[in-house]
């Protein structure tokens, strides 16, 4: 089975209330747990604020280290999902799942060939 980045688009900001959060943060580990079941489930994280991230270049031999996001935008990854699928189909109907669950974009991608 191929497996595939299910990456989660959200708006730069603050988050949601806890109000707003914590219902979707439970359909979420509904999701998590039907992937599982269905041993489509590899992996999934939450990431920090794209303020928290430092871009590491190399230039003439030398690294070079920038704080903030490589790019500057309204959205920006907000956590991923790793899933094991058959085939492109089967990976973009856990995407539509999760799309559904949080109501945030969600770009599906394979991973390259080994």
């Amino acid at each position: 089975m191929k497996q595939y980045l299910l990456s989660i688009y959200m708006p730069d900001g603050d988050p949601p209330p806890p109000e707003v959060l914590e219902p979707v943060m439970r359909e979420l580990d509904a999701l998590n747990q039907e992937m599982m079941a269905a041993g489509a489930w590899v992996f999934a994280a939450g990431l920090h604020p794209p303020s928290t991230a430092t871009v590491i270049r190399v230039k003439d031999g030398d690294v070079l280290m920038t704080d903030g996001p490589f790019a500057e935008g309204k959205e920006h990854i907000g956590g991923f999902t790793v899933v094991k699928a058959s085939d492109l189909d089967s990976a973009l109907e856990w995407g539509a799942k999760l799309a559904r669950v949080l109501g945030l974009p969600i770009e599906v991608r394979p991973f390259a060939d080994e």
